[in-house]
């Protein structure tokens, strides 16, 4: 089942930075491995990220096969997702079936009525997932990744009208509309691409740096997936 959203969430890096002060410790390294977990400043996160030039070549958003009902209770994931962010829960009839209910859009900072007008939107895009690093993934590794209940960073219910907006954009060219989430976007964008061993590129670089210089630099606790 998915987390919820203020849980502690599974991830890993390998490098944990301390404070730097004339006497301060020598860095710790940790080698973390699938399943391990870590905390560290989110800037110290970012800093972790490897950098590397992006290649959409083969890309086709079939090759992450989504959404797939893993632990077989009739809810698919999208579904999942759903009823654990429903600020006012749906009625589930036949199974899985979703009617009424409401949410809140942190994107654009709206309140969504019925589950129709919303899009469950995988925070780093599966074609930005695909440049970063998922090119190089087994089918079922892309699978998982698609449907991951395991961190709710990961996937998040959104207007139908802000996630199409994003696409597949990193945060070099789209930022969400609701300034006041910004913070948190970019936050979690840093640790669902830890949480995934995917590498970022210079544009994004820049840009998480420059949003996260304006933020709290905020503890973030990741499990490594992969």
């Amino acid at each position: 089942m998915r987390f919820a959203r203020t849980a502690v969430l599974a991830a890993a890096l390998t490098t944990l930075l301390a404070p730097t002060t004339a006497h301060a410790a020598p860095t710790a390294t940790v080698t973390a491995a699938p399943g391990e977990s870590v905390t560290l400043p989110v800037q110290d996160a970012l800093a972790q990220l490897p950098v590397r030039l992006e290649d959409r070549t083969g890309y086709v958003r079939t090759a992450f096969k989504h959404w797939v009902d893993a632990d077989k209770d009739g809810c698919n994931t999208r579904a999942e997702v759903l009823k654990a962010e429903a600020v006012i829960a749906p009625e589930q009839i036949n199974r899985c079936s979703l009617i009424g209910g409401a949410w809140y859009s942190p994107y654009d900072d709206r309140y969504i009525e019925g589950p129709t007008g919303l899009d469950i939107d995988h925070l780093v895009p599966l074609a930005e997932a695909w440049d970063s690093g998922a090119s190089a993934w087994s089918a079922a590794e892309r699978e998982d990744y698609a449907n991951d209940l395991g961190d709710d960073r990961a996937l998040i219910a959104v207007s139908a009208a802000s996630n199409r907006s994003k696409a597949d954009q990193d945060p070099s060219t789209w930022l969400p509309p609701a300034a006041g989430y910004r913070c948190q976007y970019a936050t979690d964008w840093v640790a669902d691409k830890t949480r995934w061993g995917l590498s970022i590129d210079t544009a994004e670089q820049t840009a998480l740096t420059d949003v996260l210089a304006t933020c709290p630099n905020a503890p973030v606790t990741v499990t490594l997936a992969r």
